[in-house]
């Protein structure tokens, strides 16, 4: 790729302006483990939220879309879609609960919520699981985008790509901890957007194409056009379906988990209060899913005309190991045809989005590793200097075990359905914890390690040892099934021991749980059996009222944002009376959201 000297300038000015940002933080993230996980629990909505849609634009995330659009057209994209669902019932039902909390991690939660040993074991076993082994998978599957990004566009080989992300990235997320990642953030998503939407524009206008409007009348694009799949087909249930039907409430997900957590619940933490918990994870949602996708979506949809088949990309980037050409090298390969300048942008934009997206797993992880691990569990009396420095180590430990797991990965799409895999059928557990009492440690453990295996046996065992051949939907429907039997068992069958503290009239898992309906006030549904048993109904009056009205919101938002997202695309595809339809849609439901049931 012919690189210029303009864009090689825009690219380091980025470069250094992320570096000066880091730097210029890092005396405040060194004060305590609080500002370095949280920044001081002071942000406000607009700039978390920004974050939250900027940790979400990694670099693998186009070459995702780029990877469905082509194998299974824009419908395809009902895959992540259908986690809208999850992300506005957290904005509605869980944002408040997380900030109400004041807890530093999201894992803390399992001994707010949960007693007894079986709470610590779960806090540090998730605190090595999640942070460690499953942040490292998310790491490396970003990283795998960068990889091919650098080949294509920067000829660069996989370690040469490797090692200056992980350096580069390693030393500003580590000196300026979560406000400089924040804040790297929001300068990203700023670039990111006039790079996507500038680059659609400049591909759209290529000789071979002409206009958008040539782009959705052209033989090879029309096929891939439709909204929704055709009923009465494999896709439709294998796309749209099992998504809706299924996915979005039984898959644990980073950044769409049900019920909230991972880093949405840390930059819900990190708000100044409840109010700005709501909004940031509202606005995230709205501009995660409606705003973003369609500039993808064109160049996805344009490479079906430039590279048609995947040899055609091999034969244009002979120099490229054949071990990554696949359909979600397309994105990269179309930004090869972009003008100088902003072709710059767009490259700093893509190198900007992964180390932002690293940056978030690295602070995120480390804050499971240093609070809910060390802390909690190796040094319960380690001093603010300790934590820092050892949050910093363990940043850097995990950037070096994810560049070692790069090379056995293949596509953004395949790690997509594998972390899908390994988290069916968790999603309920964390929807109803906030609901039912009933749920204790032991269902967490049991689902963790009951999706993990079968996971495992779907994934790896399976295939090694019989002929049979399972689609990705069967899977995740086994998955989904077996995972969900075996908590919803175990909550049944097994009850948290019943020991008493001196002169208490409570067992210690009660009390638990009665500070638990203090500090966070949930919806009385699933509570008010215990709260009688346990003589506390005047809790009942405190809990969080409103259900009903919470649920409604839900519902309007959804359709607002999908009503949004589908009339872009069908002022895209030249349809203006249906687009001005959907957009007035959008428009209702919003100003029903904001005035009529603020």
């Amino acid at each position: 790729m012919n690189i210029q000297a303009l864009d090689w300038t825009i690219i380091a000015g980025s470069l250094v302006l992320v570096l000066a940002i880091g730097l210029y933080y890092t005396k405040r993230s060194g004060k305590n483990p609080e500002e370095f996980f949280l920044s001081g629990r002071d942000m406000p909505w607009w700039l978390l939220g920004f974050s939250m849609v900027a940790t979400t634009f990694s670099a693998d995330t186009p070459n995702l879309v780029t990877d469905i659009v082509r194998k299974d057209g824009v419908a395809g994209n009902w895959a992540w879609w259908a986690f809208l669902l999850t992300g506005m019932l957290t904005v509605y039902l869980y944002s408040k609960f997380w900030r109400r909390s004041g807890i530093t991690t999201d894992l803390e939660f399992y001994e707010l919520r949960y007693s007894g040993k079986p709470a610590a074991f779960l806090r540090g076993f998730r605190a090595i699981y999640l942070g460690f082994f499953f942040n490292i998978m998310i790491m490396a599957t970003v990283m795998l985008a960068g990889v091919k990004i650098g080949s294509i566009m920067l000829g660069a080989s996989p370690i040469q790509t490797i090692v200056a992300v992980s350096v580069f990235t390693v030393l500003y997320s580590s000196l300026g901890g979560f406000k400089g990642v924040v804040m790297t953030d929001f300068v990203q998503f700023i670039i990111a957007m006039i790079g996507s939407v500038g680059a659609a524009i400049a591909i759209v206008r290529l000789p071979e194409i002409g206009s958008v409007d040539a782009l959705v009348s052209h033989e090879l694009v029309k096929e891939k056009l439709q909204f929704f799949p055709d009923p009465g087909t494999d896709t439709f249930v294998t796309v749209l379906i099992i998504p809706i039907a299924v996915q979005w409430w039984s898959v644990w997900y980073p950044g769409a988990e049900p019920g909230g957590g991972g880093y949405i619940a840390q930059r819900m933490l990190s708000a100044k209060d409840e109010d700005n918990a709501q909004k940031a994870t509202l606005f995230f949602n709205f501009a995660h899913y409606a705003l973003r996708p369609w500039p993808w979506i064109i160049i996805a949809l344009a490479s079906l005309i430039i590279f048609p088949e995947l040899s055609d990309l091999e034969t244009q980037f002979p120099n490229v190991d054949k071990s990554l050409i696949n359909d979600d090298l397309a994105y990269p390969a179309m930004l090869s045809y972009l003008p100088k300048g902003l072709l710059g942008v767009v490259i700093a934009s893509l190198v900007m989005a992964l180390m932002s997206t690293i940056s978030t797993h690295l602070n995120w992880g480390a804050s499971y590793l240093t609070q809910d691990f060390y802390k909690r569990f190796v040094n319960p009396t380690a001093t603010n200097k300790q934590l820092i420095n050892f949050g910093r180590l363990t940043t850097l430990a995990l950037m070096v075990f994810t560049a070692l797991l790069v090379p056995f990965l293949e596509s953004a799409k395949n790690a997509f359905g594998i972390l899908l895999q390994i988290g069916a059928g968790t999603g309920l557990l964390f929807i109803l914890r906030w609901f039912w009492y009933r749920i204790h440690a032991i269902s967490e453990l049991t689902a963790m390690i009951v999706s993990f295996l079968v996971a495992i046996a779907l994934e790896i065992v399976l295939p090694n040892i019989s002929s049979i051949e399972l689609e990705g939907h069967h899977k995740l429907v086994i998955g989904v099934a077996i995972t969900t039997i075996a908590w919803v068992a175990a909550t049944l069958l097994y009850s948290p021991p019943s020991e008493k503290a001196l002169d208490q009239e409570l067992s210690v898992n009660d009390q638990t749980l009665i500070r638990f309906v203090e500090l966070i006030k949930p919806y009385p549904m699933g509570w008010k059996k215990f709260l009688e048993k346990t003589g506390r109904t005047d809790l009942i009056d405190q809990c969080e009222g409103g259900f009903s009205k919470s649920i409604l919101k839900m519902v309007i938002g959804t359709l607002a944002i999908y009503s949004l997202l589908f009339g872009i695309g069908s002022i895209l595809y030249g349809n203006m009376l249906a687009g001005l339809i959907l957009l007035s849609i959008s428009l209702i439901g919003a100003y029903i959201l904001l005035k009529v049931l603020k």
